[in-house]
């Protein structure tokens, strides 16, 4: 295969499906979220832990087989934690596997130490760690399962204090205190985190749903765009059609006119279906036309309101899109002929099943019969438009300005 080929073939297969565009940013808030919270734990689970490894190693009387298991069994976990924090990778492993390991160091923790040394007021250098299991729970498991840890890790830690001063009144008070100090601590820790997730999440789906929203309307914008095109493309079709027909003189220009009267039939015939099916049945409330007719208005800069009169009314989709494109096109007339002076634009309903949608502007006017007929603006864009819904429209202009009239109602 030449290079060029290759190149092109591995350009394109580069390119990402429309499915595969965004993954990984919807939820870009979430995840930042996320590595915020793995830093600061990893920040503070580095400062506590060298703190208590100082602690085991300047009282560790004799290092025997039991002190330096449990001392791995800590350390180590806590080791590939902070690392996993610091790098972002395997974070929930690492703290899911700290947190076990802790738990279950601090139950076998009065198998360990030596309780005839042992005083109330020293706490012991595993204490130093109660919260930074609670840390590693909160970045490893669901929301419930942090609030046990907060909760549970604390209580065990008293229990195990406890029995390795055999319950003496001694170690009741200062295990109260450093208990109930670690139980508060664990549950403002897990309860910031989930605040903070649940922001978030919001910020999230806030996103989500801009981002949706604004490729409804870019889509929604992009096919308007294409039948515009495709309605010009048409009254090109035809009106060379026509005058090719009424100019052919000769044989070899009644075929060529032929052909292209035959050409711009079947492209009617192609786009027949499409333009029938626009819109749907669904009904359209009053508003959203409203809403549209102004966002026209905004977009082109024009200095009107949309007013609206009587009850709030529904009409089916298709009429709607009808009514709102007919609408645009009246606008439009009034921009470029008028210059849009006094531009005005009345929706009115008298009955909830009917509307009418009035556009009148204070320009110099001009005479619809004398419109020549290759003019379509009006005629296709308008009168045709609001007739194939089984809509109605009136023109009415003069000196003082025009008035565009589109009503539908039930038949």
């Amino acid at each position: 295969m030449p290079a060029e080929a290759r190149s092109i073939r591995d350009a394109w297969n580069s390119l990402p499906s429309p499915g595969e565009v965004g993954i990984g940013l919807e939820r870009f808030t979430g995840q930042r979220m996320e590595r915020i919270l793995a830093i600061v734990g990893a920040i503070g689970s580095t400062a506590l832990g060298i703190q208590a490894l100082l602690g085991a190693v300047t009282r560790l009387i004799r290092l025997d087989g039991p002190h330096l298991a449990i001392m791995l069994l800590v350390f180590l976990p806590l080791l590939w934690m902070i690392i996993a924090c610091v790098t972002g990778r395997w974070v929930k492993q690492a703290c899911g596997t700290f947190a076990v390991a802790y738990a279950l160091s601090l139950m076998l923790w009065p198998a360990v130490v030596d309780r005839s040394i042992q005083e109330p007021a020293a706490q012991p250098w595993i204490f130093f760690l109660v919260n930074i299991c609670v840390v590693a729970a909160m970045l490893a498991f669901p929301v419930r399962l942090q609030f046990a840890w907060a909760l549970g890790v604390p209580l065990v830690y008293g229990y195990v204090r406890l029995a390795q001063g055999d319950f003496t009144q001694g170690f009741w008070i200062t295990t109260g205190f450093d208990v109930s100090f670690t139980i508060i601590l664990g549950m403002v820790i897990v309860s910031l985190a989930w605040m903070f997730r649940q922001v978030a999440t919001g910020v999230d789906d806030a996103r989500d749903m801009a981002v949706e929203t604004y490729a409804g309307a870019a889509a929604a914008s992009a096919s308007e765009e294409e039948r515009v095109a495709m309605a010009a493309l048409m009254h090109d079709s035809v009106l060379a059609a026509l005058i090719a027909a009424e100019r052919a003189s000769s044989d070899r220009e009644r075929t060529l006119a032929v052909a292209m009267a035959r050409e711009a039939l079947t492209r009617l015939a192609n786009t027949e279906a499409s333009i029938a099916q626009e819109g749907s049945d669904e009904p359209v409330n009053r508003a959203q036309i409203v809403a549209e007719l102004r966002r026209t208005l905004s977009e082109q800069g024009a200095d009107a309101v949309v007013e609206e009169r009587g009850v709030s009314a529904e009409i089916p989709g298709k009429a709607a899109r009808a009514m709102v494109l007919a609408a645009r096109q009246a606008i439009g007339n009034a921009l470029i002929h008028a210059g849009g002076r006094g531009l005005h634009v009345v929706a009115e309903s008298a009955d909830a099943d009917r509307l009418t949608l009035t556009v009148q502007d204070t320009g110099p006017g001009f005479d619809p019969d004398a419109i020549g007929e290759d003019r379509l603006g009006i005629r296709a864009s308008i009168i045709a438009r609001m007739a194939a819904v089984a809509g109605s429209s009136r023109i009415t202009s003069d000196d003082r300005g025009t008035v565009v009239e589109l009503s539908w109602e039930p038949s």
